[in-house]
């Protein structure tokens, strides 16, 4: 399984924490990490060496900032946020897919399900997170003119057909788009607005669940995505947000304390090294 992640060298304790996640919930599976950046991480012999403790191989990938001489590049849209989409430019030719993760995750059930997908015909799998109104898709539905989309996909979990987007992703497209359009979430407003057509729905209850939402999942589903629930079924919970679990006397949230038990186990391992 070829897993994806772009961060700097701050995200490395939470990178661990989701690799351990993914390792206890998804057994007897070969991995290969991928993280690109543009700088080399710091603690990169670190990071190596807790991959290696959980049988995974760890590839780093640099990015050379000459690639985007050509780019849109300002303060508020950093080089880093064209990683996600053109990781197929800096990934071995070989490789036909990956699952794209944000570093704020934890996996609690088998990710493979998720990695299998069909993806025939499609660019990407990605999830909409749920709401109980069509409001928030309506909007950006307009202000993207993206109106044969099914919805807004979070990119926070996005598996990749590299052999397709290999043919249809252009780092000029998405450099013009971005020249000529205001946004709020630039990777993730031009990931729907240029190729939302081409996206597979999965459910975000199993595979990008909000963790602020568990009022919300059981309202839509009549009370049966309940916590109990989710431990049993749901592979994904996605930490979005300002508030992040590992933020020192954050505890509110049901799922926070369980972050924080891998969060545990993790700093446990790294520190036999």
């Amino acid at each position: 399984m070829n897993l994806l992640f772009s961060i700097d060298e701050s995200y490395i304790p939470h990178l661990a924490t989701v690799l351990l996640s993914i390792h206890a919930n998804t057994p007897q599976c070969h991995f290969d990490i991928y993280v690109i950046s543009d700088q080399p991480l710091g603690d990169r012999e670190q990071l190596a060496r807790f991959c290696q403790q959980l049988g995974m191989n760890f590839h780093p990938i640099i990015v050379d900032p000459d690639d985007f001489t050509d780019a849109p590049v300002t303060e508020r849209y950093p080089q880093t946020i064209y990683y996600r989409l053109l990781a197929h430019q800096y990934l071995p030719k070989n490789l036909e897919r990956i699952l794209y993760l944000d570093a704020d995750v934890l996996c609690i059930n088998d990710l493979r399900p998720l990695y299998q997908t069909d993806l025939r015909g499609y660019l990407y799998a990605s999830a909409i997170h749920t709401n109980l109104t069509n409001t928030t898709e309506v909007i950006n539905r307009i202000r993207l003119q993206n109106f044969e989309s099914k919805g807004y996909y979070n990119s926070g979990v996005l598996l990749m057909n590299l052999a397709a987007i290999r043919q249809n992703v252009r780092a000029n497209d998405i450099f013009d788009y971005i020249r000529n359009h205001v946004l709020l979430l630039p990777d993730q407003d031009v990931l729907n607005a240029l190729y939302g057509e081409r996206i597979k729905s999965v459910p975000d209850q199993l595979y990008n669940f909000d963790t602020r939402k568990l009022a919300t999942y059981q309202t839509i589903s009549f009370g049966e995505w309940n916590l109990d629930w989710v431990i049993k079924k749901t592979v994904i919970l996605h930490y979005c947000g300002r508030d992040k679990p590992w933020q020192v006397n954050l505890n509110h949230g049901k799922f926070t304390a369980l972050y924080k038990h891998y969060d545990h186990l993790t700093q446990l391992l790294l520190k036999q090294h």
